[in-house]
């Protein structure tokens, strides 16, 4: 979708209902809002929804970056522990991965 075409109005519309989007636990809604509006919401001439826009492009971006690093911090703890953890971290996987045990 080209946002150029876009009315503001309909452009603000737009990145609030991504945002909400993104409390149903989807951070790559965030990350996408984030990436897709910050042209519109610091690089453009300002405009009257702009300013609404960087508050939910800005809120988008931290949202998706605490969630990518909760998620790395789970996955290394995970992969670096799970023997340790025993039956309970290999209930924790789909797969058990061979190795130490």
């Amino acid at each position: 979708m080209d946002l150029s075409r876009m009315k503001n109005d309909h452009k603000l519309y737009l990145c609030k209902w991504y945002f909400r989007a993104g409390f149903a636990i989807l951070p790559f809604v965030w990350l996408v809002n984030a990436i897709w509006f910050f042209e519109e919401a610091f690089r453009k001439p300002p405009y009257e929804e702009q300013k609404d826009i960087k508050k939910y492009v800005t809120f988008s971006g931290i949202g998706a970056t605490i969630w990518i690093i909760a998620i790395a911090v789970w996955v290394y703890t995970y992969q670096t522990h799970r023997a340790e953890w025993g039956e309970f971290g290999d209930s924790l996987s789909f797969i058990i991965p061979t190795g130490i045990k």
